[in-house]
């Protein structure tokens, strides 16, 4: 099967995803907006309604995520994994993946907790590159610093990714066994699984020019809509700063800025989602296709694991507890 095969045939797993997280976000938004009012209404702090609004919002978010989005995911990754290694997907591939889980999804929520150890493993390499533009200084430093950062941050992203794709192909291996010998195949052949890299960076700036541009441009709409409720959370962030003794932004003390930058954050978390769910995975099938060839062939040895349990002391306490 070929790359856009694969991803075809998985595209169930997307639309379904995409349910999902625009139903989180219409969560937090409806949680914001309510606040908004019903604070407004009662104490004439609406921005305390809307902070606490999106607060509750976001946990209940979390909470979906949790519980379904991450049993999505693993279904989802454990049928593209299945498609790069054996060729060849079932018919139905939603329902095949959740067959994938049954039993196992215990077990597979210890991975999403595994990730975060190994997360902390690629996040300290990367404060070591960071020093680099640190070492430029002033705000060119500050800048190559910051592209440093979001770019090894999406690696991490697909790193996670190629993970869970090798646990869920190796049914025999114990979940933090096998999370541990993934990441340490991904550290080891980092050049050549990441030889696309160029293609993620590129396809994510396309897609957020067109699909974060078109999002932001909506927002403007209909934001500029309601002039009155910018003004009235302008004044009351210009108080909330008065009283605090604190210097508010004149970029965000003016109501029109503003509605520009809440609609520019609003795109931007819509990009993420689209981008995550329908343009991410296309890409995600050719990395996880260079991993699993590359992980197939591999044979660890404990000089591996040693030379990340050195850079990451909780990469060793991770393999100390390996189930």
């Amino acid at each position: 099967m070929t790359n856009y095969q694969v991803y075809k045939k998985t595209l169930s797993f997307s639309f379904v995803y995409l349910f999902v997280s625009l139903l989180t976000l219409a969560i937090v938004a409806g949680f914001a907006i309510g606040g908004y009012f019903l604070f407004n209404k009662a104490t004439d702090m609406a921005i305390l309604g809307l902070a606490l609004g999106v607060i509750i919002g976001a946990i209940i978010g979390a909470g979906i995520n949790f519980l379904i989005g991450n049993r999505i995911k693993a279904a989802w990754i454990a049928m593209m994994t299945k498609g790069v290694v054996d060729n060849e997907l079932p018919e139905s591939t939603f329902k095949a993946g959740f067959e994938e889980l049954h039993g196992r999804f215990g077990k597979i929520t210890v991975f999403f907790m595994v990730t975060n150890a190994i997360k902390g493993i690629f996040r300290q390499i990367g404060r070591s590159i960071n020093r680099i533009g640190t070492a430029v200084g002033g705000d060119t430093g500050n800048t190559v610093t910051s592209v440093i950062d979001s770019a090894i941050q999406t690696l991490i992203g697909y790193l996670c990714d190629c993970c869970l794709g090798y646990v869920m192909y190796n049914k025999d291996k114990g979940v933090s066994k096998a999370a541990t010998e993934g990441a340490v195949i991904f550290f080891k052949h980092g050049k050549t699984l990441l030889k696309n890299v160029g293609r993620i960076f590129g396809i994510g700036l396309a897609s957020l020019a067109l699909i974060g541009g078109l999002f932001f441009l909506i927002f403007y709409l209909i934001f500029r809509q309601f002039p009155q409720v910018w003004q009235n959370l302008s004044l009351e962030m210009i108080e909330i700063a008065e009283r605090g003794e604190g210097n508010m932004s004149d970029f965000i003390s003016n109501p029109t800025n503003l509605m520009l930058f809440i609609a520019g954050i609003s795109a931007l978390l819509i990009w993420s989602t689209i981008h995550s769910v329908l343009i991410r995975p296309f890409i995600l099938v050719g990395v996880l296709r260079n991993y699993m060839v590359v992980a197939q062939k591999e044979e660890l040895t404990d000089k591996d694991f040693e030379s990340l349990e050195k850079k990451s002391p909780r990469f060793a306490k991770l393999r100390q507890r390996e189930d």
